[in-house]
């Protein structure tokens, strides 16, 4: 899996694959020994080239930043694989949308029912990859259609979670 990653404007590219000791991790072509834990939630204790660091992430409407020791780091991810991020911007489509998960992992949380109003953006499901917990949202304003999994379903790259129309 390859991202772009911003921190305080700054681009990064993190590419991460499953191995047989957990993950192997790329930040811009340099190879990184790395373990991680979520120690609990949006907190995670990581280990980088035997340095240990506590992360806290911040979410708001708009912006997510990221707590290392005292210091505040505006942070943004994105998958190009995701259709998600290939549109020009959020809500323009019709016709109802497919959510779909951008990598392994488990349904720990689902925040919306069938039927529920929904806002371009909002979270619909939470996916627990890696140890750390990702939110689900919606691509579009709208109706959830259908909740396809249930909480405690392990989950593949690319696979379907709901539908909003």
């Amino acid at each position: 899996m390859i991202y772009q990653i911003t921190i305080d404007e700054k681009k990064y590219q993190l590419e991460l694959e499953r191995s047989a000791n957990g993950w192997d991790c790329r930040l811009d072509g340099r190879e990184l020994a790395i373990d991680a834990v979520l120690a609990r939630p949006d907190v995670l204790s990581i280990l980088i080239d035997g340095k240990s660091y506590e992360i806290k992430r911040e979410r708001t409407v708009t912006d997510t930043h990221l707590w290392v020791g005292g210091v505040r780091y505006a942070a943004a991810v994105r998958d190009p694989r995701s259709f998600r991020n290939r549109r020009s911007s959020l809500g323009e489509e019709h016709g109802p949308r497919k959510l779909t998960t951008p990598m392994p992992g488990k349904v720990v949380r689902i925040l919306l029912r069938e039927n529920d109003a929904v806002e371009a953006g909002q979270g619909i499901l939470v996916i627990e990859a890696m140890k750390m917990q990702n939110e689900v949202q919606s691509p579009k304003k709208g109706r959830v259609q259908k909740i396809i999994v249930q909480q405690g379903t392990a989950v593949n790259a690319g696979d379907v979670l709901a539908i909003v129309e």
